[in-house]
């Protein structure tokens, strides 16, 4: 691939995988060093990455940022974890069992624009202090809530498992949600899985899988986007 080749390529990122080694992945193959992303994903999840090669692209990663984004998500009720998500410590378990009906009665509430508080282990800085590294430490700090807009469709539910489909808007922690939605049925939850499914125009059946990133295929799939 030539070094001046720029663009923007779609990866349907791995589970255990992170940004930062798409990052370096890219790299190696492309041998261009300005490469970035239009936003993180957790280890854990899977879906579209939005990857800026070339210093044109990545000077414009804040327009991307700001997208709105789509998520499959499956919450686990009756298990909290001290970073809302399955890679985090349990914290509390429930054995309360909350109807379907029970579910459907409260997603009003996380409906539209609401407040939502980041959770301990996130990348948001306070007072220049990343809150993970605070968690990390054990420390807990009061979070100021954030304005968020949301749209929740009821995909499934089958205890322990809650099957959502989220539209959501820039700055949105489905991993909070999933807490949220915990508290407010009384038993818990954490996020089990998640698959990001859009990220603004940008659609998962469009995306490489990363698992078959290859120099020529890389090259074969960079394409430039006017924001």
């Amino acid at each position: 691939m030539k070094k001046n080749n720029e663009g923007i390529l779609l990866i349907d990122k791995e589970a255990s995988s992170t940004s930062f080694h798409l990052v370096s992945i890219l790299r190696r193959f492309t041998q261009i060093q300005k490469i970035g992303h239009a936003g993180t994903l957790d280890p854990f999840a899977t879906g579209v990455m939005v990857m800026l090669v070339g210093p044109t692209y990545t000077k414009l990663s804040e327009t991307f940022l700001n997208h709105d984004k789509q998520y499959k998500a499956t919450i686990h009720l009756g298990i909290t974890t001290d970073t809302y998500d399955i890679d985090g410590q349990v914290t509390q378990k429930s054995p309360h069992i909350p109807a379907q009906r029970d579910i459907e009665a409260i997603l009003p509430a996380f409906q539209g624009e609401i407040l939502q508080t980041p959770p301990m282990f996130s990348a948001k800085k306070v007072q220049g202090k990343k809150l993970y590294e605070l968690a990390r430490q054990g420390i807990t700090i009061e979070r100021k809530p954030s304005p968020v807009k949301i749209s929740i469709q009821l995909l499934s539910y089958e205890y322990p498992f809650l099957k959502l489909l989220i539209d959501c808007s820039k700055g949105t922690y489905i991993r909070s949600l999933a807490f949220d939605l915990g508290e407010n049925l009384g038993t818990g939850a954490h996020l089990a899985a998640l698959t990001r499914t859009r990220s603004g125009p940008f659609l998962l059946d469009k995306c490489v899988p990363q698992t078959e990133l290859t120099p020529t295929l890389i090259e074969q799939s960079l394409f430039q986007y006017e924001a």
